[in-house]
């Protein structure tokens, strides 16, 4: 889509055309089809438009809410956070008086920045900059979301805004591919540096698979956010805004864990309870600072499992009741579970390089019981641990 077919759409005849594409409930793989049917009463270009913006209506509705009255191309769609992580990442600016978010495309971050307050999104494309503007129609932000097209490789086209805090999304992708470097962003990550000197609070999107390296030689918090038990994204915060070096924070519920210089944790064989930490608490290296804060011990240095005698509560880590364990060999392992009528099996696996559908195979199981089997180490040893599948 350009944005004479997006102006086109949104005429008397173009709105028509979209709530046709709407009712039919289109997706990628069904596009040809659609876009025939829609083709015999419109005009191509109305009919391609009002079809891609209803394909990413749909795809849409599972990070926002309001997804049905919004305007997505599928990259700004792919770039735009869930809805619940772009309000918690809100939040952290509340106290400021005007915020900008950088590289906005299609304004969902703006979106949820005008709740805290006044914002303006910023962008080199005319086209993803007009679908911001609708989008903020949609929520009837009036002047609280404001857009502006701006080269962010140049200046600001702002003279210094006192109470002000910025929110820098880079571009990730090119051709349809992730960039692995912080540098390789579009504009580099950076081009922040210039920018700290006048606005000191700013908070910066990067991918959650980040090397830590690229970003240990900014003087910022290291934050990573899950959603639902899944990875969602990375996030950089200088100045006010940083109060930790690390942080994992958990979405819906907001619970945060930061690093306290926990130590080394001990090792020992498993206990009575096995943990599974979030994988934001992977990410954010907090495994010791959990393992302090729920009384558990590591398997092994190097796995992220942890294991205690008392059952701790926590949001996050999953927990199991471990029945028993024993040095990894499959024969061993299939007898063991075979004696105790297992036929379903749930594999975890940590250090170990036996995929999980390889171990089923070879297992062979019959049973009406259920196990989970975790595949990892002890003090450097190949084991299996095996747990009951409820918590």
């Amino acid at each position: 889509m350009n944005y004479a077919e997006l102006s086109a759409l949104l005429e008397p005849l173009g709105q028509e055309a979209l709530r046709t594409a709407v009712e039919l409930a289109p997706r990628e793989e069904d596009y040809l089809r659609h876009f025939q049917a829609l083709s015999r009463r419109d005009a191509p270009e109305l009919a391609r438009a009002a079809l891609e913006v209803a394909i990413q209506r749909g795809k849409a509705a599972v990070k926002f809410p309001f997804a049905d009255r919004l305007y997505f191309t599928r990259e700004a769609l792919e770039q735009a956070s869930p809805w619940e992580v772009a309000i918690y990442r809100a939040g952290r600016f509340r106290g400021f008086e005007r915020l900008l978010d950088l590289g906005c495309s299609a304004g969902g971050d703006t979106l949820a920045l005008a709740g805290v307050a006044p914002a303006t999104g910023l962008d080199l494309d005319p086209l993803r900059l007009a679908m911001g503007r609708l989008n903020a129609q949609a929520l009837e932000l009036g002047e609280r979301a404001r857009f502006v097209q701006a080269d962010l490789r140049q200046p600001l086209p702002f003279r210094k805004l006192e109470g002000a805090a910025l929110f820098f999304d880079p571009a990730r992708r090119s051709a349809g591919r992730r960039l692995r470097s912080v540098q390789s962003y579009q504009p580099p990550l950076d081009i922040l540096r210039t920018w700290l000197v006048d606005y000191p609070a700013l908070g910066v999107k990067i991918s959650p698979g980040v090397d830590l390296a690229q970003v240990e030689a900014y003087e910022a918090e290291v934050e990573f956010i899950s959603l639902h038990g899944e990875l969602k994204e990375a996030a950089l915060w200088f100045g006010p805004l940083k109060t930790a070096r690390h942080r994992a924070t958990l979405l819906p519920g907001g619970q945060s864990l930061v690093d306290g210089g926990a130590g080394p944790l001990p090792t020992s064989q498993p206990r009575a309870y096995i943990y599974e930490p979030d994988p934001a608490v992977l990410r954010a290296g907090l495994v010791a600072e959990l393992g302090e804060q729920i009384g558990a011990v590591q398997l092994d240095p190097d796995i992220a499992y942890l294991t205690g005698d008392r059952r701790v509560q926590t949001p996050f880590a999953r927990l199991w009741a471990v029945e028993g364990w024993l040095p990894f060999n499959v024969k061993k392992l299939r007898t063991y579970l075979r004696q105790r009528g297992v036929g379903q099996v749930t594999v975890k696996k940590r250090g170990s390089p036996l995929q999980p559908d390889e171990l089923l195979r070879l297992l062979r199981l019959q049973g009406d019981e259920q196990r989970v089997v975790f595949l990892t180490h002890l003090r450097g040893e190949p084991i299996a641990v095996v747990a009951y599948p409820n918590r």
